[in-house]
């Protein structure tokens, strides 16, 4: 059978009709890919699992809720988007408005874009934007302009967006055979977190899943409004992707962890370059920064004690867990330059190379 993309294949859990011209690059069908290194950190009655979304067409997540949201503005006749961004969400917008033949504007963060992002939106013919401030000032601006000019905005605000990212629940769930028992994953604008939740619950009351996960996110320790309570006016983090200081979906974020008697904890950018590397290194799995917090997070747990304090007898092993990988780590080249060796120049001789390696 052919793969055609989120909207056709689930279809029946989507606000589309027949009169819903679809755009689609084939987003979603993400492995789910069993850790086995990250499973016996934490013990035998436990799997671990990674959804590596930075397999999409643009590399994140994001593809999931912009075809969706770029199909609406189709059928609403629109002919212009716009977002504001941290890198993925601009890669993804531009791509889908491309394959519409829409315009699309991009409002950027001066200086604070990873620059693998940024090229996609510009090789996509997207028009960006530096905005000085940060993202929540450049959200603000292109709310603004959505209120008063015929241009459809396509952050996570947009509803749409919400509906296509739920349906990684549903993958997982397939794959699984069942809800995940834990859900580990980065917290930047939180509507990643609230599409999950949303998509967990909607294949529970279909009977397509008997139990729901604990929602466990995780923020940078400098990028952390939900964990502090307030706002952060100059949110600081390697994982530019969640560098944002004022979530559009905190609310329906505090919503889900609640809900799912979870957590949304903060971990440093020691701890994220240190998952990230690990990812890489044992996993052969290759993240941009902000995609390692979900792994950062499980590793801080498990020293914390809280895998080890479960009431095993209440479920049925081996416990399943679930670490989100949002994004691929060529989206943040210069993360990965900037944390490896430079190689070693030798001369070109068979003896020095052999010795080097240590077969001599």
């Amino acid at each position: 059978m052919v793969y055609n993309g989120v909207i056709e294949r689930y279809k029946e859990y989507l606000p589309v009709t027949e009169k819903t011209p679809i755009i689609t690059l084939k987003e979603g069908n993400t492995p789910l890919i069993p850790a086995s290194c990250l499973g016996s950190l934490i013990g035998d009655n436990f799997a671990v699992y990674l959804k590596y979304e930075g397999l999409n067409p643009t590399g994140s997540f994001k593809d999931r809720g912009m075809t969706v949201a770029i199909s609406k503005a189709c059928e609403e006749k629109a002919t212009a988007v716009i977002c504001a961004s941290t890198g993925n969400t601009s890669a993804s917008s531009a791509a889908y408005a491309a394959k519409a033949g829409m315009k699309c504007f991009v409002l950027i963060p001066e200086g604070a874009i990873a620059l693998g992002k940024l090229s996609q939106a510009f090789i996509h013919g997207a028009v960006v934007l530096a905005v000085k401030g940060n993202f929540d000032t450049a959200l603000k601006l292109a709310r603004e302009i959505t209120a008063k000019y015929p241009v459809t905005l396509v952050n996570s605000l947009n509803p749409y967006r919400i509906e296509g990212q739920k349906t990684a629940s549903f993958e997982i769930c397939d794959t699984l055979g069942n809800a995940p028992d834990f859900q580990l994953m980065p917290v930047g604008n939180a509507g990643n977190i609230t599409a999950y939740w949303k998509g967990y619950k909607e294949y529970k009351e279909k009977g397509n899943s008997t139990k729901l996960p604990k929602m466990l996110g995780f923020q940078a320790e400098g990028a952390a409004p939900i964990v502090k309570g307030r706002p952060i006016k100059n949110p600081k983090t390697i994982a530019t992707a969640i560098k944002i200081g004022n979530p559009a979906s905190w609310k329906t974020a505090v919503e889900a962890r609640d809900e799912s008697g979870g957590l949304i904890d903060t971990v440093s950018d020691d701890e994220i370059i240190a998952a990230y590397k690990l990812l890489a290194e044992k996993e052969g799995i290759f993240v941009e920064p902000a995609s390692a917090v979900s792994v950062a997070g499980l590793i801080k747990l498990t020293k914390n004690g809280y895998f080890k304090n479960l009431p095993i007898t209440a479920y049925q092993l081996p416990i399943a867990i679930v670490c989100i990988l949002t994004g691929h780590g060529l989206k943040d080249p210069e993360r990965a330059i900037a944390t490896i060796k430079k190689p070693r120049v030798l001369k070109p001789d068979l003896k020095v190379i052999l010795k080097e390696m240590g077969y001599y």
